[in-house]
C-alpha cells in the first residue's frame, strides 16, 4: 500500500507499477495521517517505510514534518507486534529529530545504536540521488514494535 497526497508523485508511481508490471500494489492519493488514522486498523501493519518525507527545512515550518510524536504513537498503534518503522531522510537535522522522536515513543527499540546502516532492499530514491550529488549524507532509522 502506497500513500502519496502530491500528483506528480502519484503519476510517476503508477508510471513505475506499469513500466515493472507490479500487481501486488495499491495507492491512495491522500494525506497520510488521514489514512493511518482512518483507513488502517491497529496492529495489522509489519513495516511502514517513509523514505525522504519532506524536510520542511526553515524553523517557521518544521511543525509540517511528518515524523512527529503525535504521528508516531499513531503509527506505532498500527504495527503488529514485532513490525517495524523505517525512515530515511538526506537532512542531518531532520535526521536527529526523527531518532529522538522515535526514541520517545516507549513501545519502539532502535534495532541499532543510533543510525542504522541502509538495508539493501531500500531502493535509491531522486530525492536520495539529489541529496548525494549536493554532498548530503543520507541517514536511516529503523525501529521494531515491542511484542
Amino acid at each position: 500500500l502506497g500513500i502519496e497526497v502530491h500528483t506528480p508523485g502519484v503519476g510517476n508511481l503508477l508510471k513505475e507499477i506499469s513500466t515493472r508490471e507490479l500487481t501486488n500494489l495499491r495507492l491512495i492519493q491522500h494525506d497520510a495521517v488521514d489514512v493511518v488514522q482512518h483507513m488502517l486498523a491497529p496492529g495489522t501493519l509489519a513495516g511502514i517505510h517513509i523514505f525522504f518525507p519532506d524536510p520542511w527545512p526553515k524553523k517557521r515550518q518544521q511543525k509540517r514534518r511528518l515524523i512527529q510524536a503525535p504521528f508516531v504513537a499513531l503509527l506505532t498503534s498500527r504495527l503488529e507486534p514485532g513490525g517495524y518503522l523505517h525512515c530515511a531522510t538526506d537532512w542531518e537535522e531532520y535526521a536527529e529529530q526523527m531518532l529522538e522522536v522515535l526514541n520517545g515513543e516507549a513501545i519502539l527499540e532502535n534495532t541499532s545504536e543510533g543510525f542504522s546502516p541502509r538495508p539493501g532492499y531500500r531502493p535509491q530514491t531522486k530525492f536520495e540521488t539529489r541529496g548525494l550529488k549536493l554532498g548530503h549524507g543520507v541517514w536511516d532509522v529503523i525501529f521494531r514494535r515491542r511484542p
